[in-house]
C-alpha cells in the first residue's frame, strides 16, 4: 500500500520570546464578543486595591474560542482525575466599573 494519500503532518516551529515565558498572573477574565470575534481580558485584582488594569488581551475567532474552551475543558479533567476535584468557592462580586458604556 502506498502512503501517497496520507496526509502528512506539518510540524510548526514555536518561538516562546523570554519576557511571555516568563507569564503573567490573572484571577479575573472578562470575556466580550461579538458577531466575528472572542475578546478575553485577563486582569489581576489585588485585594483592598480600587484599580485593576488589564494585563493581557487575546482576540479569538468563535471558531478557535470554541476549540480553546473544547481543550481547556479536557485538561481540567484529566488534571482533576490526577489531583482531585478542584474546589470552586463563592466569590463576592467585583464591581466593573471601567471604561465606557457601549450603546449601539
Amino acid at each position: 500500500m502506498s502512503d501517497q494519500n496520507t496526509p502528512k503532518k506539518a510540524k510548526i516551529d514555536i518561538e516562546l520570546d523570554e519576557s511571555i515565558a516568563e507569564g503573567t498572573y490573572s484571577n479575573l477574565a472578562i470575556i466580550n464578543h461579538s458577531i466575528s470575534e472572542f475578546v478575553v481580558d485577563f486582569i489581576n485584582v489585588m485585594p483592598g486595591t480600587p484599580k485593576a488594569k488589564v494585563k493581557s488581551r487575546v482576540i479569538l475567532t468563535p471558531q478557535h474560542a470554541k476549540r480553546f474552551m473544547k481543550v481547556l475543558a479536557d485538561n481540567i479533567n484529566r488534571f482533576e482525575a490526577a489531583h482531585g476535584e478542584i474546589k470552586d468557592y463563592d466569590q463576592p462580586p467585583i464591581p466593573l466599573n471601567f471604561g465606557p458604556t457601549g450603546e449601539a
